[in-house]
């Protein structure tokens, strides 16, 4: 993603009303990813805890948005402090903004490229949301996307995408958010699940998605609001290189999906819809950094490779013992780092930069430089994360009771259920309840409590 003055951009740059418009739309296509991510995860997971899950994503929609306008923005775009950090005061609270006041450099607002920014913040840690389902407290978890937000991803967007920020200085290329949006979360989901620990009945009991239309449902809302989030990451659309990145992304998320179901059917013997949904989302991850560096060709071979990759990926928490309920780990933080790495070999040097990778002729300085980005931000998230979760769990509690995971989160935390049956075929003088799918999940694992 270009930030600060870029050699790109005229000299002297005017407000173009084509790439605000584009921009703006973008915006909204991005925006749209976090209901299709609540409704990916909220398919995957058991009935009793779908609301929970829908919730865990749509609450970021309101925190970060107002943390962002606070001091979120002039955390991670604000001027340079050392390579950490940036500070602008103009950019607290949104206040000192002209209507017209370009991003520098660059032919749009300030005001959209904040926006644009903000649903970026806005779905960093909702896709950590999937690591924790069935067992965490909503309170809990708001309180941690507070800290979050401010103590790893702001300061992390500053590292990769700031001006004077230190990997962007360093060369680490990063088009849409491998390091700053997926790495970050798969790692940070990493760290918490160390912290509290696995879901009554973790390899004992099933724990199958309770409805695979929605999971596609939410792929499918994924793969929509992902070109914005790919394309509009050039900031305009002007010099050809947005559209390469709306075509790598295409491209790779399709080989991504194809490759994950040829694995699944040669190890498992069927092609299942969750594989599907899956593979894409590997290959979209996997595409998010490297999708401005390559070829259409060179996108087909990252998808490929983070198909397969993410796909044996998964199966890690079974024989290492980590609960990550939705795969977080599995296709988010791989698949970033190998989006991430695969820059240093498939870069052509021709589309986002002259930056090449090795099959390119470039060596291994690139690779070298990626590595540094992926370690860093990995390294940092991890750390910080699991001791942010370890605080609130040691202050405030981070699970809840057991008895409460067992009958079923949702009405708990929400005191209500997704499905309400009750009445259903009745007439208009019944007065019985019928038991919903929530009741009958319940009553099973109250069963097998007992036993």
């Amino acid at each position: 993603m270009p930030t600060g003055i870029s050699t790109l951009a005229a000299d002297t740059p005017t407000l173009s009303a084509a790439n605000t418009g584009f921009m703006l739309i973008c915006s909204a296509l991005v925006m749209i990813m976090t209901p299709g991510l609540a409704f990916f995860y909220g398919g995957m997971v058991r009935v009793k805890s779908t609301l929970n899950m829908l919730m865990m994503s749509f609450i970021s929609l309101g925190i970060v948005t107002i943390l962002w306008v606070l001091y979120g923005f002039s955390a991670a775009f604000g001027t340079d402090k050392g390579g950490l950090i940036g500070w602008t005061s103009d950019y607290v609270g949104l206040s000192g903004l002209g209507l017209t006041q370009l991003w520098d450099g660059y032919t749009i607002p300030v005001y959209v490229f904040a926006v644009f920014q903000l649903m970026f913040a806005i779905i960093t840690p909702a896709l950590i949301s999937g690591a924790l389902a069935d067992r965490v407290k909503f309170t809990a978890w708001a309180l941690f996307i507070t800290l979050w937000v401010t103590v790893v991803y702001f300061p992390v967007a500053h590292w990769v995408w700031g001006a004077g920020g230190w990997l962007f200085e360093l060369g680490v290329i990063d088009f849409a958010g491998g390091t700053a949006v997926h790495i970050n979360a798969g790692a940070a989901a990493l760290g918490v699940i160390l912290v509290i620990g696995k879901r009554v009945g973790f390899k004992k009991d099933p724990m199958r998605p309770h409805s695979l239309p929605l999971v596609m449902l939410g792929a499918g809302l994924l793969w929509f609001g992902w070109f914005g989030f790919n394309a509009g990451s050039w900031l305009g659309n002007d010099d050809g290189v947005g559209a390469v990145m709306f075509v790598n992304t295409q491209v790779a998320t399709a080989a991504a999906m194809l490759a994950w179901l040829a694995y699944e059917k040669i190890r498992h013997g069927a092609f299942t819809t969750l594989g599907a949904a899956s593979g894409a989302v590997a290959g979209l991850v996997a595409i998010t950094p490297s999708g401005g560096s390559c070829s259409p060709l060179g996108a087909i071979a990252i998808g490929v490779i983070a198909g397969v990759l993410c796909a044996m990926a998964v199966g890690l928490k079974f024989k290492l013992g980590y609960d990550d309920s939705l795969d977080v780990v599995g296709v988010h933080l791989v698949g970033g780092v190998v989006g991430s790495l695969l820059i240093g070999f498939f870069a052509t040097g021709g589309v986002q930069s002259d930056a090449k990778g090795l099959f390119y002729g470039g060596g291994l300085d690139q690779l070298g430089k990626q590595a540094v980005g992926v370690g860093a931000v990995l390294a940092y998230s991890l750390v910080a994360s699991a001791i942010l979760a370890f605080i609130l769990d040691k202050t405030i509690g981070m699970r809840v009771d057991e008895d409460v995971e067992v009958s079923g989160i949702d009405q708990d935390e929400h005191a209500e259920t997704a499905y309400d049956f009750s009445g259903a075929g009745g007439g208009a003088g019944s007065r019985k309840a019928v038991p919903t799918p929530a009741d009958s999940v319940a009553a099973a694992e109250n069963k097998k409590v007992d036993a």
